[in-house]
Order: structure tokens, then C-alpha cells, then sequence
């Protein structure tokens, strides 16, 4: 244990001006946030709660007028009702989408949650079977596909261009904030009304600016994941244009209720703890994911991305190419953890996976990936997915004892 000690802390020394660059980065975004609490006067009041309908919840209003402002946003839907980033999505593109209405993902394959959402694998509940229809236009090294997306959307016949920024379980690359600017632009240049919809989650504040600032038209993530701070108990956001989440919201409750209901149920105030704390558990987690990087490289495998790349989420691969040590590292992330510390981590079947997938998550929240976790679907070329930590300190530790199970010390 003590050879791998002095692994992690030499590696952290030897990457020093990368992890300090981060820095810069949480406080920019800690000064955005700052400023909306500060421009939507927020106060202790906004801390109590409401239950039944939710009437008149000043809490929940001044909540979603913060991530307007953060998002640069006409408005915003921040629900404890959302159960995950799926849900939110999934309510998303329900509200949106209607019979005959065509999807086009440009991003490729989306997460295998979203499979029976949109109807990729059979499911009577999905956009599919409500006559909704799906296209997708593959990456290209990693990159947008821009001749055959503008030829696509010159028809003028689409309703939705839709964009995952995360990879997902899959090896290809993030997309930047600077990739998205630019086939937004492009796209635009050809077709100013199609629906421009991204999913964010793993990446809010990962940079300096959000999809919306770019030209999207409706942005969507988990509170369990970067915004949440380690703090939200659950709940998901929607930004974007207002008419856009008028829909959404009735698809939440119902119609002609939408935003005006929903209780709050004494979540105000650990939605905004989490919010304020977002930037600097971001920036953990993010300084966690290089240093995971570097050491695992050192290690002889591979990892995507490497040390010293631009980030664009808080998720780190490591590809294993073999399912003995996939299982090795993830069960070491969760015996390295705050909670659940003794439990051992092991593949098993999931609600919403083809696959068996290995998870560790010792969080103080139920799935919470933006407190230090792990997992992997158990199929080639056995990936694990790293993302979180509640604190830079915890996440090395997490680390140190992960080495130590996969080289069995």
C-alpha cells in the first residue's frame, strides 16, 4: 500500500499545473452563481417549503429564476418530481415531440436508458409507439458528421436535432462546448426552426459556458450529477426557451396546470445549498478525473481522456480490456468509499441495460454520480466510467485504495 501512496503522490506533484488550472474554472463559475443568487435576492424565507398542490411556492420560483440565470435562459423547470436525467429527458421529449414528428440524434447512439424511451428497443410506451420517428447521424472521428447533418436538416422537415455531450457507455470522445457552437451554427444557417435539445448531464460547469449560451433551444440534467453540489437529494433541471418548458412542465403535471403546481416538499433549500456548492464539487471531481488519468496511464492502461486534455465532463475512462480487472477496480472504488464501504460490488442485470453493469457508488444519495463512483457494462472493451468525488481528498483516497484492489496489495 505504501509503494502505491507514493505512486499517487509523486503523480500529483509531477501534474500539478493541471490540476491548478481547474481552479480558475470554479471561480468563474462560482462568481456565476454568486451573482444570480444575488440578483434574484435570495433569502432564508426561500427556504420553506410547500406540499399538496404546491401553490405559491416563492421557494421553487426563485429556484428556476437562479438557473435562468445561470443558463442564460428564458426559463427553467427545477423539479424534486424529476426522478433522474432520464426522466427529465424522457418528459422532455414527450412534451415536445408529437405523432409524425421526426427525432434526429447527431451524436449518435444515445444512452441505453433512452433505448426503450425512444423506441430503439421495443417497448409499448415509447415515442415509438406513438408514431414518433427516429434518425441518428453517427460521429466521424469523433466529431460531428456536418456534411450529412446540414443535408439532413436543409429538408426542413425535422422537429428535433438532438445532442448527447456526454459519451455515455461508449469509447468515443465528449463533446465540447466549442463543437457544439459550431453545428449549432452551421445547423442554423441552413434551418432556424428545428428544435435544438442537449443533453448535459456530467458536464454543467465543467466549463465556463452552457449550451444555451450557444444557440441551443432546451438543455436538460440530473441534480444527482454536477448541479446537485452532493447535496439535492434528487430531482432534475430543464432551460432553455419558455414556450418549450410550458410543454414540458404540463408532461411533468398536467395541462393547463404545468409550472403553477408541484410541492416542494422541503427541498428548496438543499436544491440551493447544492447549487452554491456546485462549482467546487465540480472542480473536485474534476481534478479526481486527472489524476485517475495519469496514475492509470502510468499503470500501462489505457484512458480516455488523457491528463492533460481540455475536460468537457466529469467522466473518466479507463479501458481495462478484460472483465477481471474491470471488476476489480470498480469493487475497489466502493470499498473505498464514505458509505457502504464493506458491501462488495458485483455485475448484475439492470433495469434499462442490455447488458450486466458493475457499480460502485458509496454516496450519501442513492445513484449519485457526482459523489465518487465507478461502473461498467460487463462487455468488451470493458470500460470503467469514473466520475465524482465529494471532495479532491476523498477522490485521491477513493483512488489509492481502487490501485491497491486491482493489483491485489
Amino acid at each position: 500500500m505504501n509503494d502505491i501512496i507514493n505512486l499517487v503522490n509523486n503523480s500529483e506533484k509531477e501534474i500539478k499545473d493541471e490540476l491548478e488550472k481547474i481552479n480558475d474554472i470554479v471561480f468563474l463559475n462560482s462568481k456565476k452563481v454568486l451573482d444570480a443568487f444575488q440578483k434574484e435576492n435570495v433569502s432564508e424565507y426561500h427556504f420553506n417549503s410547500t406540499t399538496g398542490y404546491g401553490y405559491n411556492d416563492i421557494g421553487r420560483t426563485v429556484i428556476e429564476s437562479v438557473y435562468s440565470d445561470i443558463f442564460k435562459s428564458e426559463d427553467a423547470l427545477v423539479r424534486g418530481q424529476f426522478i433522474s436525467g432520464t426522466h427529465a429527458l424522457s418528459v422532455s421529449l414527450f412534451g415536445i415531440l408529437r405523432p409524425n414528428d421526426i427525432m434526429l440524434s447527431i451524436s449518435g447512439t444515445p444512452y441505453d436508458t433512452l433505448h426503450e424511451v425512444i423506441g430503439i428497443r421495443k417497448n409499448p410506451s415509447s415515442l415509438k409507439s406513438f408514431n414518433v420517428k427516429y434518425e441518428q447521424i453517427d460521429l466521424v472521428n469523433d466529431d460531428f458528421d456536418y456534411d450529412k447533418i446540414i443535408n439532413r436538416v436543409r429538408k426542413n422537415d425535422l422537429k428535433m436535432v438532438y445532442v448527447q455531450r456526454s459519451k455515455g457507455y461508449s469509447t468515443r470522445k465528449s463533446i465540447s462546448i466549442l463543437k457544439l457552437e459550431k453545428v449549432i451554427k452551421k445547423i442554423r444557417e441552413v434551418n432556424k426552426s428545428v428544435i435544438i435539445m442537449i443533453d448535459n448531464c456530467y458536464c454543467e460547469f465543467v466549463d465556463t459556458k452552457e449550451p444555451i449560451e450557444v444557440g441551443a433551444d432546451i438543455c436538460v440534467g440530473s441534480l444527482i450529477k454536477n448541479l446537485g453540489g452532493c447535496i439535492a437529494p434528487n430531482g432534475a433541471y430543464v432551460v432553455g426557451r419558455k414556450d418549450l418548458i410550458e410543454l414540458i412542465a404540463e408532461r411533468l403535471t398536467a395541462p393547463g396546470e404545468g409550472k403553477e403546481v408541484g410541492p416542494s416538499l422541503n427541498m428548496n433549500k438543499p436544491l440551493l445549498q447544492g447549487l452554491a456548492l456546485a462549482p467546487s464539487v465540480v472542480g473536485s471531481a474534476l481534478k479526481t478525473a486527472i489524476l485517475t488519468s495519469y496514475v492509470l496511464e502510468k499503470l500501462g492502461y489505457d484512458v480516455e481522456p488523457k491528463y492533460n486534455e481540455k475536460r468537457v465532463d466529469i467522466v473518466q475512462n479507463i479501458i481495462f480490456n478484460n472483465p477481471e480487472d474491470l471488476i476489480k477496480y470498480v469493487g475497489g472504488i466502493q470499498m473505498g468509499s464514505l458509505i457502504d464501504s464493506n458491501v462488495k460490488a458485483e455485475p448484475s442485470d439492470m433495469p434499462g441495460y442490455d447488458d450486466k453493469v458493475i457499480m460502485a457508488s458509496g454516496a450519501f444519495t442513492q445513484g449519485s454520480s457526482i459523489e465518487l463512483s465507478c461502473d461498467g457494462p460487463i462487455r468488451p472493451p470493458y470500460i470503467a466510467y469514473q466520475q465524482g468525488a465529494l471532495s479532491y481528498e476523498y477522490g485521491k483516497l477513493g483512488l489509492i485504495k481502487a490501485i491497491s484492489i486491482l493489483k491485489g496489495e
